[in-house]
């Protein structure tokens, strides 16, 4: 790497792609790239940074050839790109080897891994070390608001990763995380995902088993040890470790144990004891108790790394969180809009909980889109509308790019709508964010909140409804709502 100096990306508009670019160029590499569909955050990051990129794949891009190309993990043969980068034997890498290669030599490894939370704690063990004068380096698949981006390259020890399990590359289908070699490693929890990937749970396990086994004897596994609610399968996948495992949670038999976990608005506050001595009560500017988990977390290494309570504290009190996590959009006469990335039942659930605490006396609005490769699926057909449920009123848009799936393997909104409304909670589905917009234009009333889920853009259905909301006569009287 050290002798290269042009370095083409394809795929640039990916969540951690974009990212890599930016580590790239500050590193003093020429970097250009092509994606289709770019949006933000990755298109502000890319705009932000001077980045220049195409908006589709041509092999006139690779002319002249650049010295190294990195291949997102989305990008398939038959890629006009790629397709040029094979038949001219143009080096290449994905991102995960670029990572290893040339960011991670001689750096302390923290690895946050897990279905769930990973973004966020990843996101809040970084501000955690900067807050501590740690410097860290650090990469996070969303924008961490403390740094307004979401990647860091500060120069201390630590490096701190967001490791996920998804496959590397279209030559390399091993998990990403895989490449990351952690010294400390975080396991948030473990739900089986990623249906396109991992044929059935004992396999998506089995890759977070292993991930365990590249820890060193020195390094450190920190784990979310409530059994009761995350089951006996997460602890499992450390029993064979060769280094501490510390467990944390809500349990009294955890290493670290929070409690007292108190809601004032947007401000959350527990106290925590580590293995029976209290630490100290902490504030967090975010709510759900899943966020007290990603603190504990966060907090485990942070001082497994000589970071002192008084400094995880005052990190925590000003942690922003991360972009489309419980992001507020605007409120339109009295009707609250709020993004967010929630792309599993689970996710779904904690969202909608959290949704409540931080806004109580709203009614809710649980609006999704079936969008990343699993939730696409039949997979969370049963499990998905128990989530929903939790909230008061219940929209599901069109699956994303439906006709990529069969019958047999194509989530069907109408069914999960349907069981919805068995559960009590009414429940419809529109084909297109246009229509969602029309249809909730005419069926909020002030003081609802409008939650709305998906993993990617949903069409910018989060803008169509602003503007919506803000077309005269469209909140109709209390009395009339049913």
């Amino acid at each position: 790497m050290s002798e290269k100096k042009h370095i083409h990306v394809i795929g640039i508009g990916g969540s951690a792609m974009a990212p890599l670019a930016g580590m790239l160029r500050e590193r003093g590499f020429q970097v250009t790239g092509s994606d289709s569909g770019v949006y933000p955050p990755a298109s502000s990051l890319l705009e932000k940074l001077g980045i220049s990129y195409f908006h589709a794949f041509d092999p006139a891009h690779l002319q002249p050839a650049p010295d190294l190309v990195v291949v997102g993990n989305v990008i398939a043969r038959g890629n006009p790109e790629l397709e040029e980068v094979l038949d001219r034997k143009i080096p290449y890498r994905s991102l995960p080897e670029i990572l290893e290669e040339e960011f991670l030599p001689g750096r302390h490894s923290i690895v946050v891994s897990g279905t769930h939370g990973k973004t966020t704690t990843t996101a809040m063990a970084a501000w955690i070390f900067q807050t501590a004068g740690k410097k860290p380096n650090f990469l996070v698949g969303g924008v961490a608001e403390n740094f307004g981006k979401s990647y860091g390259l500060g120069g201390g020890e630590e490096f701190i990763l967001e490791g996920d399990e998804y496959e590397t590359a279209f030559w390399d289908r091993g998990p990403k995380f895989f490449h990351y070699h952690p010294d400390d490693l975080i396991v948030t929890s473990l739900e089986y995902d990623h249906a396109d990937i991992y044929p059935d749970f004992a396999t998506y396990e089995l890759a977070f088993r292993r991930l365990v086994n590249l820890v060193p004897r020195r390094g450190r596994v920190v784990i979310w040890g409530d059994t009761e609610d995350s089951g006996p399968e997460l602890l499992r996948v450390a029993e064979k470790a060769f280094c501490p495992v510390e467990t944390y949670g809500f349990g009294a038999a955890n290493h670290w144990v929070a409690s007292e976990v108190r809601v004032d608005g947007e401000v959350m506050s527990f106290r925590v004891v580590h293995q029976g001595k209290p630490l100290g009560e902490f504030r967090l500017s975010a709510t759900g108790r899943h966020n007290v988990l990603n603190a504990l977390a966060a907090m485990a290494v942070a001082q497994g790394r000589g970071i002192s309570a008084e400094a995880i504290a005052k990190a925590l009190a000003t942690f922003r969180s991360v972009k489309r996590r419980m992001d507020v959009k605007g409120e339109v006469n009295g009707v609250l809009i709020v993004d967010d990335f929630a792309h599993h039942p689970t996710a779904v659930r904690a969202t909608i909980e959290a949704a409540r605490g931080r806004w109580p006396g709203r009614r809710v609005w649980a609006i999704l889109e079936p969008r990343s490769n699993s939730m696409r699926r039949k997979v969370f057909e049963e499990s998905l509308p128990k989530a929903l449920a939790q909230a008061d009123r219940v929209v599901l848009g069109g699956v994303f790019r439906a006709q990529q799936l069969g019958d047999e393997d194509r989530l069907d909104p109408g069914s999960v709508a349907e069981s919805v409304r068995r559960l009590g909670k009414d429940a419809h589905v529109f084909p297109s964010a246009e229509q969602i917009a029309e249809y909730l234009g005419g069926e909020v009333k002030e003081g609802d909140l409008l939650l709305v889920m998906s993993n990617g853009s949903f069409d910018g259905l989060c803008e169509k409804l602003l503007k919506r909301l803000a077309r005269p006569a469209t909140l109709p009287s209390e009395a009339s709502v049913k």
